[in-house]
């Protein structure tokens, strides 16, 4: 266990140092969370009709989510190229952890999640986004989002894991973030949808998140949605965490 803690220590500073060095992956962490926000916000936020509350604040619960989702494509391609180049292979010549490699990739997209939350506060604050709960509330809000962003880097680290190339990751991982965000509570209220678009939103993950964090942030009503929220991320790592790792072995065997 001691190794295990090590190891996935030492393979997160890796990729978080590795990280700076690549100026255009750092840059979907800054620069095009605020994009996203300021396009929402002043290019559609005068079309959207969110009763009970101004759009900005509606729209930030739901933009942090996307963008924590987002978060796993640092794993997701990162694996895929290290299997490619052959890093795999030396990482089993060395004495150390193997789960801590997929370990250590997950834990530094919970970094870089908080990085991408704290930017993403601050311009929704700058543009005015307020909170309407506790300090207590808002903390909780930012817990649930990292163990979202975590759960999330488990099923973008099995897709790094399953196709063969990095532009495969970024064409299979948008196919699954892009819908499931858009069709969710994230940037229009559900109500507003046609019916089968509707029904599949109210059941969709991304909305119950979206929600908990609506209820937490905004004090927005809620069917126990940060308890299924909770449960919908424990889900997510319970299914997705062992397909990863039994894929991570398979590549780590040839």
């Amino acid at each position: 266990m001691r190794r295990l803690v090590t190891d996935t220590l030492i393979i997160a500073e890796r990729n978080l140092v590795r990280l700076t060095r690549t100026p255009e992956l750092l840059i979907g962490f800054t620069i095009q969370p605020i994009m996203f926000v300021l396009l929402f916000r002043y290019v559609f936020g005068g079309a959207i009709s969110t009763p009970g509350y101004a759009y900005v604040d509606f729209l930030i619960p739901g933009i942090i989510v996307q963008n924590t989702a987002f978060g796993g494509f640092a794993t997701a391609l990162g694996l895929n190229e290290d299997v490619r180049k052959g890093l795999i292979d030396r990482f089993r010549s060395l004495p150390m952890s193997r789960s801590a490699v997929l370990a250590g990739r997950t834990l530094s997209d919970v970094a870089l999640n908080a990085l991408s939350i704290t930017i993403l506060l601050v311009t929704g604050v700058i543009i005015g986004f307020s909170f309407h709960a506790g300090v207590g509330h808002a903390a909780a809000g930012i817990a649930l989002l990292l163990l979202f962003g975590y759960a999330f880097s488990w099923v973008l680290a099995f897709i790094g894991l399953l196709v063969s190339s990095s532009e495969t990751v970024n064409s299979v991982g948008f196919i699954i973030v892009f819908p499931l965000t858009f069709i969710s509570s994230a940037f229009v209220p559900v109500a507003s949808m046609p019916d089968g678009l509707r029904q599949f939103a109210e059941v969709n993950p991304f909305t119950i998140i979206v929600d908990a964090m609506r209820h937490l942030w905004l004090g927005a009503p809620t069917n126990n949605a940060v308890l299924w929220a909770v449960v919908w991320s424990l889900g997510i790592i319970a299914v997705f965490a062992p397909l990863a790792v039994a894929r991570y072995r398979r590549a780590a065997n040839g």
